[in-house]
């Protein structure tokens, strides 16, 4: 987290370094310490400050910059991401810190291969988190050229909406497919599956969805499928 982060939310409560520390369980000098950046906020003061300030997770810090070639640290553990924002395919892993959705839903599109589980989750990010930084993420999607993945899980998520008349949440998500349209790769791809066998490409490529295939990628995911999944 970032040190900004921690002083911005004390000033917005409108309460002073010793309130907070006192609230933290921390001294007033340490709080200072992390408020100027001298000290790193441990993964336990992130929990802590987070349950304190009740902080939204579309308001956590985004890195300024990404790399422009992904590279997977193969111990990210995106389903504990995705049960700490909520999503209830694994919230028996709610008790884990809190990461920004937008974040998120990058690192985990970057993946080469994804269990299918946290695939599915994806499109519930953009649709429970339709208010998360959407300028970050498309710039930095295409940064990686994964806005085709990012366009789908969008698609599945703005039909999920519809299905549901839920039309606010269904009006976003398909402005921020506008803004992909434009930039949509031509290049085939899949759903975080680059592992599938030729044999898998060649019945996907039968069988996908109009949507699937209009972003050009290999994937049997629906929305249809979707909305009986999502709570």
């Amino acid at each position: 987290m970032d040190h900004n982060v921690l002083k911005e939310a004390r000033q917005i409560k409108n309460w002073t370094q010793k309130d907070t520390a006192r609230a933290l369980g921390i001294t007033q000098a340490y709080l200072s310490m992390l408020e100027t950046g001298r000290r790193a906020v441990s993964n336990r003061l992130v929990r802590k400050f987070l349950r304190v300030f009740d902080v939204p997770a579309v308001a956590l810090p985004l890195p300024s910059e990404v790399s422009t070639a992904y590279t997977s640290p193969g111990t990210r553990n995106f389903g504990a991401d995705l049960g700490a924002l909520g999503y209830p395919g694994f919230a028996y892993l709610r008790g884990k810190v809190k990461k920004n959705p937008a974040a998120v839903l990058l690192d985990a599109l970057s993946e080469a291969n994804l269990d299918a589980r946290v695939t599915e989750g994806l499109p519930w990010l953009a649709l429970t988190y339709a208010d998360m930084d959407w300028d970050w993420l498309i710039r930095n999607a295409k940064v990686r050229d994964r806005q085709n993945r990012l366009a789908f899980a969008v698609s599945l998520a703005a039909e999920v909406a519809e299905s549901r008349n839920d039309n606010d949440r269904a009006h976003k998500l398909r402005q921020r497919l506008q803004s992909l349209e434009r930039s949509r790769i031509a290049t085939e791809d899949t759903f975080c599956h680059d592992s599938m066998t030729q044999a898998e490409r060649r019945w996907l490529r039968e069988r996908r969805s109009p949507i699937a295939a209009h972003w050009n990628l290999l994937t049997d995911m629906k929305g249809e499928h979707l909305a009986q999944a999502f709570p």
